[in-house]
């Protein structure tokens, strides 16, 4: 039997309470309805104080879910009020160990920015620009165009030159739930410097509804026409608009940012912050590494990489493809105890019917890159699958490296799955070093046939001054039950970076080798300082 709705629950209600008053007035003839009512008491809940009316709609208006300002309407005393409240800001407390809540002092700052700067006729908080700003903080960058006037579009845009209002252009890396590399387009029409928010490039043309003016290129050739554009049958640029430009993924983005920023996973940040916390029956198996690379003299980066095999995850029907989802949790902690990074996310993997056995065999993988100092930590990452409910947790402590400027030494040496050079696509993704994207084989395990990744970093390596080269000599050394099978020389051709940084990253093919365990050393000879560094790695051929 299907629950009922709630508009069933009502009119249920309502039938019940009139056959309760028939059966009344036939039990007693005597009663009629038209006694004198006036002087009963009436049953009338205590008002909300303006206090709490005025946090709900103004303060937290941009942020508070809709489950959130459900419950907060249901409550009945200011004492629960005050509760909620406080359980409200705690769960958006980025480090709950520290007596501040920087989310929430973030947060009354950025209303106070927005106050200051975006208000125009009617508060700054109001604006478009406002609200983007409170609830999703402050752009990457901002193009700014406060005076408008001659423009030349790209040739995303269509080409050619036109004239345009005031407008903004906001770049954020990523926003969750929304996503990455987003430009947010804000349009002052009016010249009274309230920013709108703009649903499509043309709402900053002044020269949009002039007969013959501010044409695009498309337009001026006569391959195109302007009324077209401005009604949307053929988009901006006669089908070159790029992605984010498309009609529906403008609206999409629109709409996102409308959303309250998720509320991530509390009762994962609860198992991380246990020291003996309590794991299902049947817990989530996955495997975690810590990897280190150089920033500067006194900041590394650490990436955190998280990969389970899809076969222990539980696939749902989402739109018609099969697909699972974990939520992702972990908690940074240096040896004084000090919380020093949080990160939060949540993977999803999906595949057709008839890919669903295949995809069953892969891996999905996470990473998250903080930039730390040198010195001792611990690491606490809770996985939940979403579908069945089963979590898993580990527990790493680890050394953040301190590179010496004056000593060779290297990053992490990493076998991957997937190794290329970056593009435009990958800005503010994961497993983006340097100028490479490197996807980490935990397990260390490839089938014959698949392209292993090298992928290692060397540090202050000298430079020879004669050919200008890194005066180091570097050899691959591969080993298979302890006997050499493959020995190959780097050549170091456009990988110098003034002596500062070298790349080693390499694809190597695995269909002429024989199944089995394998070591890859690679030995790097400074030539000038005489210093020499083995790091190793082993990996498994499997049919």
């Amino acid at each position: 039997m299907s629950k009922p709705s709630i508009i069933s629950k009502i009119a249920l209600g309502l039938s019940i309470a009139a056959a309760g008053t028939t059966i009344g007035l036939a039990q007693n003839p005597k009663e009629t309805p038209t006694d004198d009512i006036s002087g009963k008491t009436r049953n009338v809940g205590k008002e909300m104080k303006d206090a709490y009316k005025k946090w709900i709609t103004t303060d937290v208006a941009y942020i508070i879910t809709k489950d959130e300002k459900k419950a907060f309407y249901a409550l009945k005393t200011d004492e629960e009020r005050e509760n909620f409240i406080e359980n409200f800001w705690r769960r958006r407390d980025p480090n709950p160990d520290t007596e501040e809540n920087e989310y929430r002092e973030e947060y009354y700052e950025r209303i106070a920015y927005a106050n200051e700067h975006f208000t125009s006729g009617i508060p700054g908080w109001k604006t478009d620009r406002g609200r983007i700003y409170i609830a999703w903080g402050k752009p990457d960058s901002i193009e700014s165009h406060p005076s408008g006037g001659a423009y030349d579009r790209p040739s995303y845009e269509g080409g050619g030159s036109t004239t345009t209002y005031p407008f903004e252009i906001w770049f954020y890396r990523h926003l969750d739930n929304v996503g990455d590399g987003l430009e947010i387009e804000f349009v002052d029409p009016t010249g009274t410097g309230e920013y709108r928010i703009a649903r499509n490039a043309n709402e900053k043309d002044a020269l949009a509804t002039v007969p013959g003016a501010g044409m695009t290129t498309a337009e001026q050739l006569g391959l195109s026409d302007k009324s077209d554009r401005l009604s949307g049958q053929n988009g901006l640029n006669n089908g070159y608009m790029r992605q984010q430009d498309m009609p529906f993924e403008r609206l999409r983005i629109i709409t996102d940012l409308q959303r309250p920023p998720q509320v991530k996973f509390s009762d994962l940040a609860g198992l991380a912050n246990t020291d003996s916390p309590v794991i299902d029956n049947n817990p989530l198996d996955f495997d975690m590494r810590v990897d280190f690379f150089r920033q500067s003299d006194d900041r590394i980066i650490a990436t955190f990489t998280v990969q389970t095999e899809n076969k222990e995850l539980s696939f749902e029907d989402v739109g018609g493809l099969p697909t699972a989802k974990m939520n992702i949790y972990g908690k940074i902690t240096a040896v004084s105890g000090k919380r020093s990074g949080v990160f939060e996310d949540s993977v999803t993997a999906s595949a057709t019917a008839e890919e669903l056995v295949e995809a069953k065999d892969r891996k999905s993988v996470y990473q998250k890159a903080i930039a730390l100092t040198p010195g001792t930590y611990k690491v606490d990452v809770v996985v939940r699958d979403v579908v069945s409910g089963n979590k898993g947790i580990v527990s790493k402590g680890f050394t953040v490296p301190k590179y010496d400027d004056k000593k060779l030494s290297t990053s992490t040496m990493v076998l991957a799955s997937k190794l290329r050079s970056t593009n435009e696509n990958d800005i503010g993704g994961m497993f983006v070093i340097g100028n490479a994207k490197v996807i980490p084989n935990l397990s260390a395990v490839y089938k014959k046939g698949q392209e292993m990744g090298v992928y290692l970093q060397v540090y202050n390596a000298e430079i020879d001054q004669t050919t200008l080269r890194p005066a180091v000599e570097v050899e691959y050394v591969l080993t298979k039950d302890g006997k050499e099978v493959l020995r190959q020389n780097e050549d170091w051709q456009g990988l110098s970076d003034s002596g500062q940084r070298l790349t080693l990253a390499r694809l190597l093919p695995t269909a002429q080798m024989p199944t089995g365990t394998y070591e890859l050393k690679i030995k790097i000879k400074d030539r000038v300082g005489n210093q020499i560094l083995e790091p190793a790695e082993k990996f498994t051929i499997t049919q």
